[in-house]
C-alpha cells in the first residue's frame, strides 16, 4: 500500500501573532475554510520559487522556459515573464486562480461562500467535467468554459395581504 505524503508544510512558529492575523485576513477575503488551504498554496509557491532559484544559478534556459510556460498557462504569470517574475510571485496570485475565487470574479456567484457550496455540491462544470474541489487551479484557457448547472434563484417576496 502506497502512503500519501502531506501536500503542505506547516509554519515553523505556531504562535506568531502577525502570521495568524495575516492568515485570518486571507481566510476572510478569499472565503477559505481552513488555514491548510493557505499552507497548500504557499507550498505550491515554495516549490516553483525553489526551482527558479536553482535555474537562476545553473542558467538552464530550456527548463526555465518550461516552468514559465506552465505558470503562464495557469494564469499566475504573464506571457513575457522571466525567472525573476517567478521569484516575485505572491500568495494572492495563486489564490486568485482558485476555482472558488474565479467564480466570484467572473460574477457567476455573489459570494465566495456561495461559490464554495456550488462547487462542493457538484453544480460547477468546466469543459463538461464536474469539478468538486474549490482549490482547483483554473488554467487561463479553461476560464471561459466554466458553467453552472444550477441557476441561482432569488426568493420571491410576496406583498402583504390587505383587507
Amino acid at each position: 500500500m502506497i502512503r500519501q505524503k502531506k501536500s503542505y508544510k506547516t509554519p515553523s512558529h505556531a504562535w506568531d501573532k502577525e502570521r495568524i492575523e495575516r492568515e485570518r485576513e486571507i481566510l476572510k477575503s478569499y472565503g477559505l475554510k481552513k488555514k491548510v488551504e493557505i499552507w497548500k498554496a504557499e507550498t505550491f509557491l515554495r516549490k516553483f520559487r525553489h526551482l527558479a532559484r536553482k535555474l537562476a544559478a545553473t542558467k538552464d534556459k530550456e527548463t526555465e522556459k518550461i516552468i514559465i510556460d506552465k505558470l503562464s498557462k495557469l494564469g499566475v504569470l504573464g506571457e513575457n515573464a522571466t525567472i525573476d517574475d517567478v521569484l516575485g510571485l505572491t500568495l494572492e496570485k495563486v489564490l486568485q486562480r482558485r476555482l472558488q475565487t474565479v467564480l466570484v470574479n467572473r460574477g457567476l456567484v455573489t459570494t465566495s461562500k456561495q461559490a464554495r457550496q456550488y462547487i462542493v455540491h457538484g453544480h460547477v462544470m468546466i469543459n463538461g467535467r464536474k469539478i468538486i474541489y474549490p482549490s482547483y487551479i483554473v488554467p487561463k484557457d479553461e476560464e471561459t468554459k466554466i458553467q453552472l448547472t444550477i441557476i441561482p434563484q432569488m426568493k420571491k417576496v410576496e406583498p402583504p395581504v390587505t383587507q
